[in-house]
């Protein structure tokens, strides 16, 4: 089976959707840094349509979170996972990988909207998330299910 890794920020998560939960007194202290509040990144709000894709993947692929967290945030790495397991259950259990490094990871894909972080050195294929071929989760999910040959709603 070929796997998929899901980037969070900006490609599962809508990343500034969380300051609509922070305190006033605590955005004004975090200014600039928002990502080193603590708790902020299990505040996010899933992107349009990344519950309904991944859960659709997951039929035909190793599904994977690879994401990179703060240091400055340790609480970031745990809020990561509370987000996942919030919103996909048990999809992602013992599933998260959290590195600086995409570059040295192995499969077949990866979806990010980013190249940092070795995203674009990634030995499988970068699926630029956001960008003009691949705008949204529906272009994602349709882009994949006709490179492998998968039939839209097809079961495992």
């Amino acid at each position: 089976m070929k796997t998929v890794f899901f980037d969070m920020d900006g490609v599962l998560v809508e990343y500034n959707s969380a300051l609509k939960y922070i305190d006033e007194t605590t955005r004004k202290e975090y200014e600039g840094h928002y990502q080193d509040i603590p708790g902020f990144f299990s505040m996010m709000d899933p992107m349009p349509g990344a519950i309904e894709a991944v859960k659709s993947l997951s039929q035909h692929y190793e599904v994977f979170i690879l994401s990179t967290a703060p240091w400055k945030n340790p609480s970031a790495w745990g809020d990561k996972r509370i987000w996942a397991e919030k919103h996909f259950g048990d999809t992602f259990f013992k599933r998260i990988i959290l590195t600086h490094r995409k570059d040295i990871i192995n499969g077949d894909y990866l979806i990010d909207d980013s190249g940092w972080n070795g995203a674009s050195s990634f030995k499988g294929e970068w699926i630029k998330f956001g960008s003009g071929e691949f705008p949204n989760w529906k272009s994602v999910v349709s882009y994949l299910q006709s490179k492998d040959h998968i039939l839209p709603n097809e079961e495992k």
